[in-house]
């Protein structure tokens, strides 16, 4: 088994989450005690609850083995991506105020990818403003012709 040092961020993310979910089990493991009448209930609860996460660690084992193996085939591939792109999406990604200007990037058919700007929505005319090229000629100030 690798040691936790030469494990990829995705593995160990993977991992730091399947220990994150079995915490509840370890207190329940511990507990040597026999239950009374008046902790049945809860005993019961806890029962559930065991089993519960039993059966999700179970059904999570084949994921998080296909998880490693995917970690293993594309980690040096993607750690290599990161190593030669990561600079240069941080330099983007600084000089991007607000990412809810943009559409979704687009790839064209050349292969290129651009994300275009949205466009830019101007604040609705106040009801008072006078369409171009009309005067409200006559009329007292505050007041609409119909």
């Amino acid at each position: 088994m690798r040691s936790w040092v030469q494990m990829t961020p995705q593995l160990r993310g993977a991992l730091a989450l399947a220990g994150l979910l079995m915490l509840p089990l370890a207190p329940a493991a511990q507990a040597d005690t026999a239950p009374t009448q008046n902790d049945e209930g809860s005993s019961l609860m806890q029962r559930g609850a065991e089993l519960f996460w039993e059966g999700l660690r179970q059904e999570m084992a084949p994921a998080l083995d296909d998880l490693q193996a995917l970690a293993d085939d594309f980690g040096p591939s993607l750690q290599g991506f990161l190593s030669e792109m990561g600079p240069a999406l941080a330099e983007i990604a600084n000089k991007v105020e607000d990412w809810s200007v943009y559409e979704r990037p687009e790839i064209l058919p050349n292969g290129d990818i651009i994300m275009r700007r949205k466009p830019e929505t101007t604040p609705d005319e106040t009801p008072d403003a006078t369409p171009e090229g009309h005067q409200d000629e006559g009329l007292p100030e505050g007041t609409t012709d119909l």
